[in-house]
């Protein structure tokens, strides 16, 4: 490139050879990118329910084994809907059903969070309480929780208590776990800085541990929430009307198999939105984890 000079002004003219000047680039716009992703999967749903259609069409299996979607909505339907002055199915709706259910999970979840994010944090931060009490924390977790649901009737009843403290028990070790793996975690500048700068032990807890691993926590939880959901609709076996998997597992008796399927959609769909609330719950508290 040549430079021209004149009284108080430098020019420089561009050399023909050297070709033009590449354009700045410009990163691509997500803004479209939620809309993409949720016509992909409105277009899967689209392409489920026609194979599923034709499928029942074709009477490939007893509508009995497969029914269509048309009965499957109508079950639906039925379940919302009363009838001869009785409400939806087992003499409730499909949404009390539900939220016996999730009544249930919740409270069980609550607990597991009151007492599983203390004592992480005590195994993380109290190596002589973490030798004797870990190994338990694992054995809870690596027993499925229907082994000891017997022991639970007998000792709870089969009400709603035993109900509670299973799902309480499913929940809590891994809420445990997330916990002590966060504190764990923490860079050992951060916990100097906040000594340094006079914090005692109980404010380095709260200000400093306790905001660090909530990641790690909001992690536990979701993946307890789904613990839970196994759990419940396994443990409504017994005495679990009203309740989405009492009520899935009346349908065997008289080989209601829309009706199933009404409960297995419901239970699918509420998790995922429980799952999502959680999602954003996380962003709201903790945007600076990347998470999603």
């Amino acid at each position: 490139m040549d430079v021209v000079q004149s009284p108080g002004v430098v020019a420089e003219i561009p050399d023909p050879s050297i070709g033009p000047a590449p354009a700045p680039t410009r990163r691509p716009r997500r803004g479209g990118a939620p809309l993409r992703r949720l016509l992909s999967v409105l277009l899967s749903v689209v392409v489920l329910l026609a194979v599923w259609w034709a499928v029942a069409a074709a009477e490939i299996w007893d509508p009995i084994f497969l029914p269509s979607p048309g009965r499957v909505w109508d079950a639906f339907v039925y379940s919302v809907t009363s009838h001869n002055g009785l409400p939806g199915i087992q003499g409730y709706y499909l949404w009390e059903h539900l939220w016996a259910s999730l009544w249930r999970i919740l409270r069980g979840l609550f607990w597991a969070i009151v007492f599983g994010v203390p004592l992480g944090v005590v195994l993380a931060t109290v190596p002589p309480i973490r030798a004797v009490v870990e190994p338990y924390v694992d054995f809870l977790r690596a027993l499925p929780p229907l082994a000891y649901f017997s022991l639970l009737i007998i000792w709870f009843g089969i009400e709603d208590d035993s109900k509670i403290w299973l799902l309480f028990i499913a929940s809590f070790p891994p809420i445990t776990l997330a916990t002590l793996a966060g504190v764990r975690r923490i860079p050992g500048e951060y916990l100097e800085s906040a000594r340094s700068l006079g914090a005692s032990r109980l404010q380095l807890v709260l200000h400093t541990v306790l905001p660090a691993t909530v990641p790690d926590v909001l992690t536990g939880v979701r993946i307890a929430m789904g613990f839970a959901w196994t759990t419940i609709v396994a443990a409504e076996t017994s005495n679990g009307i009203p309740g989405i998997g009492g009520l899935a597992w009346a349908t065997k008796k008289e080989l209601l198999t829309d009706v199933a399927i009404v409960c297995v959609i419901t239970i699918g769909l509420t998790a995922l939105a429980l799952d999502a609330a959680l999602r954003l719950i996380e962003r709201a508290l903790v945007p600076w984890s990347g998470r999603t």
